[in-house]
This record gives structure tokens, C-alpha cells and sequence, in this order.
């Protein structure tokens, strides 16, 4: 399903519905270039559970960053793995369908490592007129498991 968001507040309140909609153990799979607006949808996921915006920075020195909310937060960034691959190593699978949420930057890079079953969702700049970057399309792919979510966000999400 696809969204076309005309600026930032509009990705940060796409994530604001994402994040009232998640339940403890859910996996949310995001891809798209660097600069595509991955960590500001995060950020709007996370103040829908209570956790400060302003606190959620991308973890990619870091690898995972753990915020405490209405229900746990666990942002993973898989960018600078040389094998995306370690993160399993490095604990992913614990936090897999645990007591919160799983957001993973960067997720196609482990893509046939991760359960099949997640919301995965696609970030893509577009320039326009200015040639800034300010403009995206948002593409949502749900499993079996998430299309109920997907339809919720469709109904609560407006461009």
C-alpha cells in the first residue's frame, strides 16, 4: 500500500499511527536510501509510546538502541555491519517477538535471516520542484499477520 507524504511532520505522523497500532512483539522492517526519512519515522513511533523524540537518534554506531515506553522499543540499525548477519550474534533474535517492539533500519540487508512474518515498510525520496528531499512515498507491505494493522493505519493515516 502506498502513501505519498509531502514532508517530514507527515512521516513523523505516519509513525505516530505506527506506533499506536504495535503491540509487544511486533516487527517492523524499514528500508530506503540514506536521507529517506527511516529514524524520523521512528521517532514519530516512539512519542505515540510515550518516549521522547527528541532521545531517539539512528543507532548506527551503536548497532541497537533501547527506549522504555508503553511498551519497549528496540531500534536496530544494520547499516554499517559488515555482516548484517552479526546482529543475530548480537542479540536480535531476543528481542524478535519479545515484550515490545522490533523496528530494524536497514532490514533488507538481513532480509532472508528475519521471520517472515513482519510489516515491512519502504521509504523513498522524491524530489520535487526545490530539489530538496522533503517529499516521500511510503510503501507498506504486510504479512498475513499484520494486514489487520495495515488496515487500521489506512483508515487512521491521512496525507
Amino acid at each position: 500500500m502506498i502513501f505519498n507524504l509531502l514532508n517530514e511532520s507527515m512521516t513523523h505522523k505516519a509513525g505516530l499511527v505506527l506506533g499506536e497500532l504495535a503491540k509487544p512483539g511486533d516487527l517492523f522492517c524499514l528500508s530506503g536510501p540514506l536521507g529517506a526519512g527511516k529514524t524520523h519515522l521512528v521517532k514519530g513511533i516512539a512519542e505515540s509510546l510515550g518516549i521522547d523524540p527528541k532521545s531517539v537518534t539512528s543507532p548506527t554506531f551503536t548497532l541497537v538502541q533501547e527506549y522504555r515506553g508503553k511498551i519497549p522499543l528496540y531500534h536496530w540499525d544494520l547499516y554499517r555491519l559488515d555482516d548484517p548477519s552479526e546482529a543475530l550474534d548480537l542479540g536480535l533474535e531476543d528481542h524478535l517477538y519479545g515484550d515490545g517492539l522490533t523496528v530494524i533500519e536497514w532490514a533488507e540487508l538481513l532480509d532472508g535471516d528475519l521471520p517472515p512474518e513482519r510489516l515491512a515498510i519502504k521509504l523513498l525520496p522524491e524530489r520535487d520542484n526545490s530539489e530538496s528531499y522533503n517529499r516521500r512515498i511510503l510503501d507498506i507491505m504486510a504479512s498475513s499477520s499484520y494486514q489487520k494493522l495495515l488496515s487500521q493505519f489506512k483508515e487512521r493515516f491521512t496525507c
